[in-house]
């Protein structure tokens, strides 16, 4: 591609307009956020989701009793291996080998099914919600591909953000009722 006014990347340290997308050059193609002169900060993401299941798959789930293994053990590690490697998944995220993901798997017999919850920190010059997020949604598959002998039927929902700190946005909470859009005062 051409070095041209249209195609070239923002100028390194350069900021984003408030509210603009930061993942489009000025030409409008897709491009790394360039973070090498931001300040290293602790920052903090969490993110949840749910697996909804039969009343057989959450037995499964819940009793150990399935011959794959522990459900929620290797849904776990799964999730936090995923954090880990987001960057190497995720193309225009940046690899945070310093990342720490870790991942709690909640069984609830009101859906039936399981909740699951992924805090990702780090002190570094980017935030950790991508790490978060793909931890749950991988210990959710996992969960999944662990009980489909069993219930094909399960659904995987509301893999979200629920709350970030650090870094020059500072603190985030999603909202009750809403979709959290302004930052915590």
């Amino acid at each position: 591609m051409k070095d041209t006014p249209q195609h070239r990347s923002p100028a390194r340290g350069s900021e984003p307009a408030p509210g603009s997308l930061t993942h489009l050059d000025p030409g409008g193609d897709a491009a790394m956020v360039d973070v090498g002169d931001k300040e290293a900060t602790e920052r903090r993401a969490v993110a949840h989701g749910v697996l909804r299941c039969s009343p057989r798959a959450f037995s499964l789930l819940t009793g150990r009793a399935n011959p794959k293994g522990d459900v929620q053990q290797v849904a776990r590690v799964a999730g936090i291996m995923a954090g880990k490697r987001t960057g190497e998944l995720i193309p225009l995220c940046h690899i945070l080998p310093a990342a720490s993901v870790s991942v709690e798997m909640e069984p609830d017999a009101s859906l039936p099914g399981v909740r699951a919850t992924a805090t990702a920190r780090i002190a570094g010059r980017t935030g950790v919600e991508m790490e978060a997020l793909t931890a749950v949604a991988v210990a959710l598959l996992t969960a999944y591909d662990m009980l489909k002998a069993v219930d094909r039927g399960m659904s995987i929902e509301s893999v979200e953000l629920v709350e970030k700190a650090g870094g020059r946005s500072g603190e985030w909470k999603r909202g009750e009722g809403g979709t959290g859009e302004d930052p915590v005062p």
